[in-house]
């Protein structure tokens, strides 16, 4: 069986889309309406920025040729792509080498501000929306889906313009012995869904085995490293290409925002965390403390989110969701600030902000321009305090929906996961 039809077996499990009435259908696209309304999301793009996308995906290898001379050329890099079976985008690769001291890692992000700039309408849309909100079956994109799916994907064997992040990590203790972040071109070896990665690394003969197995090497080294330093780790049972892509992810986010703090000293959006009172703490192990089959290691009590982290590893299975609720109770919002003061409470990074994902948010997009311009909007703390509302606001738009959805008797889950098809009333699963 090929890697492509084992992750579509592991995913379906044989199972096609939830089938609904077309009575159902209507009135969940009457619930989306009347959520859109409340929290002021726009679903529908405007025609002359759509006009403006299209326009941009237009003669996409004749400009990607002229940009080279100007550009870092890694087409020559082994370059690969990991995302799960379902996206329509791949926003970001990476690439390893290991040398005598250290290792370098590559995270390259598809350069996006290469398109949307604060002179185009798709910026002032992406202002606008500030992020992409993911309700189960539904998606309301923050970038026109046309751009995030073509020149802005960093799909196999063809040349893209990346914005890429360079760090050399001292194989002792994994800090960062160099960071170069630059314009570049690279050409994607092979897209990879999580299952297929997973296979690769079982699999000593498989194409982008070594490759693989070395950035899980080195992912595992700084999701160890993070614990061990007080980083909170809610979800501790992830697998192994899950690990690779979000250590990766941190590392070159962290590189980002540590340049721009202290390398330029100038403003971005940075991602500030709170942290709880020592009472809401307090409260929170209390409760975690009190169920059954759980136990705080004693020695962990003084610092909350190792005592946490310990105590995740070793609580049965069927508690993991209370004590992670636990903890988000007491747990204050992040928030996008201007300057990182305060720096963030749950990973236990002094200064953090967001690059890697500008299809999808309007903070990395930002950071994208900063780093490109070296120049900051004169607007930063209004366009952080809107990405932070309305971050807030595609959240509780999400609750609510999820919670609609259970109401009429479906499973979030499953509509998620499986996607909706409307069927003629007599042959719908759901009725309502």
């Amino acid at each position: 069986m090929s890697d492509d039809a084992q992750a579509q077996a592991g995913t379906a499990e044989g199972q096609g889309p939830v089938e609904i009435s077309e009575d159902l259908a209507r009135h969940l696209e009457n619930k989306r309406e009347e959520l859109f309304e409340k929290f002021e999301i726009r679903d529908e793009f405007p025609e002359d920025v759509l006009e403006e996308a299209r326009e941009r995906t237009e003669g996409v290898q004749t400009e990607i040729a002229d940009e080279i001379d100007e550009r870092k050329d890694l087409r020559e890099l082994t370059t690969w792509t990991t995302d799960p079976i379902d996206a329509q985008d791949f926003d970001d690769a990476i690439s390893i080498e290991e040398r005598d001291d250290e290792y370098v890692l590559w995270v390259h992000i598809a350069d996006v501000t290469h398109y949307v700039h604060p002179d185009s309408a798709m910026w002032d849309e992406a202002v606008e929306r500030s992020n992409t909100v993911y309700l189960p079956g539904y998606t309301i994109h923050m970038l026109p889906p046309v751009l995030a799916e073509t020149v802005c994907s960093l799909v196999p064997n063809e040349d893209r313009l990346a914005h890429t992040v360079e760090m050399h990590l001292d194989k002792e203790n994994l800090g960062y012995e160099n960071i170069e972040i630059y314009k570049s071109v690279i050409e994607s070896d092979e897209r990879l869904t999580y299952s297929q990665a997973e296979n690769r690394l079982e699999d000593s003969d498989a194409p982008l085995h070594e490759e693989n197995a070395l950035v899980y090497e080195l992912a595992n080294q700084m999701h160890e490293q993070r614990k061990e330093d007080g980083s909170l780790v809610l979800n501790p049972a992830r697998d192994r290409a899950h690990t690779i892509i979000e250590e990766c992810m941190l590392k070159a986010n962290k590189a980002v925002t540590h340049t721009l703090m202290w390398d330029r000293g100038v403003e971005a959006m940075y991602r500030v965390h709170p942290q709880p009172s020592p009472d809401e703490w307090s409260k929170a192990l209390r409760e975690i403390q009190d169920l059954d089959g759980v136990s705080i290691p004693g020695d962990k009590w003084e610092d909350p989110r190792k005592a946490v982290n310990a105590t995740l590893e070793q609580a049965p299975g069927r508690q993991l969701d209370k004590i992670q609720w636990a903890v988000m109770k007491v747990m204050p919002r992040a928030r996008y600030m201007n300057d990182p003061f305060g720096g963030h409470h749950a990973l236990n990074f002094e200064i953090y902000g967001h690059f890697t994902s500008p299809i999808r948010r309007l903070s990395d997009l930002i950071n994208h321009w900063i780093v490109y311009q070296n120049d900051v909007p004169e607007n930063l703390v209004e366009l952080c305090d809107r990405a932070s509302d309305k971050q807030k606001d595609a959240e509780q738009c999400e609750r609510e929906y999820k919670g609609f959805l259970q109401e009429v008797g479906l499973d979030p889950a499953a509509v998620n996961n499986r996607g909706i098809e409307v069927v003629d009333d007599e042959e719908a699963d759901n009725t309502i």
